[in-house]
């Protein structure tokens, strides 16, 4: 899942962008409303974090204007301001969800997850593939019924791939959805990545497609 994050208080948002990306999260960071807006319109996004006091353009009109141009991401809106007045704003405005500064970390995983979770509603958060069973909810992995032990980054992999299964996923595809805007990296960490949950799950569950990317047999 890949996060948007628009912030000014610059501690704050590398702060959650660290503990989101710790949780499985790929995560971009912008501290200006135009920015963010830019950022939104042009990325895709499974969530946006978005501040309503915000340089440039504040938050209600970002939102506002994501909404006016079709977009149905879901946002979570922060603000240090408070009062019922506030809120409704916001969520006339289009938002999602809400949330008063200062908040607590956990409160905001959970909001994001649900928001998530919401999002998905149409579909199972349980995924099968064989023998395999993701738990998207959970976050969970079983083969043939045992717990599979699967980092945050193989965890996200795994579920770009099991949620295409029988499709071809490129490694630019897994790479824009599980590491940051911001990864300037080796792309061939993904590579390292599809190996390891071979060695977990058996060799012959994700297939290479040269030249084209990687595809979980269904």
């Amino acid at each position: 899942m890949r996060l948007l994050i628009v912030e000014d208080e610059r501690r704050l948002a590398l702060s959650l962008a660290k503990g989101l990306r710790a949780e499985g999260f790929a995560v971009d960071v912008v501290h200006d409303g135009r920015e963010g807006l830019h950022r939104a319109q042009e990325g895709t996004y499974d969530l946006v974090v978005l501040d309503i006091m915000l340089p440039g353009l504040n938050g209600y009109r970002v939102c506002a204007a994501l909404r006016a141009a079709g977009s149905e991401v879901p946002i979570l809106m922060l603000t240090a301001k408070d009062g019922e007045y506030d809120e409704a704003e916001g969520l006339d405005t289009g938002a999602d969800d809400y949330l008063t500064k200062p908040f607590s970390y956990v409160v905001l995983v959970a909001r994001v997850r649900a928001l998530l979770r919401r999002r998905g509603s149409g579909a199972s958060p349980v995924v099968r593939v064989g023998a395999l069973t993701v738990d998207r909810g959970a976050r969970r992995v079983e083969r043939d019924g045992r717990a599979v032990a699967l980092t945050a980054k193989e965890y996200s992999v795994l579920e770009q791939l099991a949620t295409r299964a029988g499709d071809v996923v490129s490694k630019p595809e897994i790479l824009e959805h599980v590491w940051d805007f911001a990864y300037d990296g080796d792309p061939n960490i993904v590579e390292v990545y599809v190996s390891a949950l071979r060695r977990k799950l058996g060799a012959g569950l994700i297939e290479t497609v040269r030249g084209a990317g990687y595809r979980l047999r269904a």
